[in-house]
């Protein structure tokens, strides 16, 4: 089944319908080809989903009958904001796809001091656009409720700053304690706390930076291995996800 994104005035409850409108339009009618009849899930911005049946196909729009409102959801139970490091070549896209379908809820791409890329404001500007499109793809493939929001990009003390408001915080980082405090982080999180995740760039952490995020966070290890900076970020979310869907489990 086929997953699409809808504004909310796309949205008439009190009609049974929703109204399919821009791109969507051709990529149903003339790449799926989708017939009257066919079902879909639709999801509005606030993450609210429906299970829909095709009615009517224009070149303008594509109309949709309400079958079902409020199904289940599929975003995790807590927020998990991903701050990373600018990797350089598409790395960033890597991370922003396999992230959104993770279920991370926002990312912050963060020049840091050891960032091997350097974007100016205007390519800054361009690089966001695009990741957002790769989140909304990624989001529609992984059946997400929602499209996780790609942020301007920040500079360390403005996502440490944005970062504080978070419940927890979690730094993948050397940690001579190994696993253990892994473990116990990862034990730390209740169900509902919103956490923070910091990734370095392939340079790796400043003293500064490191020494900064080590006052209010919880230092990682990975294992003993030496993992790339997209692979950091896969890994983190992975251990994360696996964490909260067991306490929902458990709830």
């Amino acid at each position: 089944m086929y997953q699409f994104f809808v504004e909310d005035e796309q949205i008439r409850e009190d009609l049974e319908q929703i109204f399919v409108e821009g791109s969507d339009v051709n990529h149903m009618k003339n790449v799926l080809r989708m017939k009257p009849g066919e079902q879909v899930r639709i999801s509005n911005q606030k993450g609210r989903d429906y299970l829909c049946s095709v009615v009517e196909l224009s070149d303008a729009q594509v109309l949709l009958h309400i079958d079902k409102a409020g199904i289940a959801g599929t975003e995790l139970d807590n927020k998990i904001y991903l701050f990373q490091g600018i990797p350089k070549g598409e790395r960033m896209e890597t991370v922003i796809e396999k992230a959104v379908e993770l279920g991370v809820y926002e990312i912050i791409p963060v020049a840091m001091k050891y960032c091997v890329v350097k974007l100016d404001e205007q390519k800054a500007k361009k690089k966001v656009a695009r990741w957002q499109e790769i989140a909304k793809s990624a989001a529609k493939q992984s059946k997400r409720s929602q499209i996780p929001l790609i942020h301007p990009v920040m500079s360390f003390s403005e996502a440490a700053t944005y970062a504080a408001a978070c419940d927890i915080s979690l730094v993948p980082y050397e940690n001579q304690r190994g696993m253990e405090a892994t473990k116990e982080a990862l034990d730390a999180i209740a169900l509902g706390d919103s956490i923070s995740v910091f990734i370095g760039p392939e340079g790796g952490f400043a003293e500064e930076e490191i020494d900064a995020l080590a006052r209010d966070s919880r230092i990682l290890s990975l294992g003993r291995r030496i993992l790339r900076t997209d692979t950091a970020s896969i890994t983190t979310l992975s251990m994360l996800m696996l964490q909260i869907e067991l306490l929902r489990q458990k709830a």
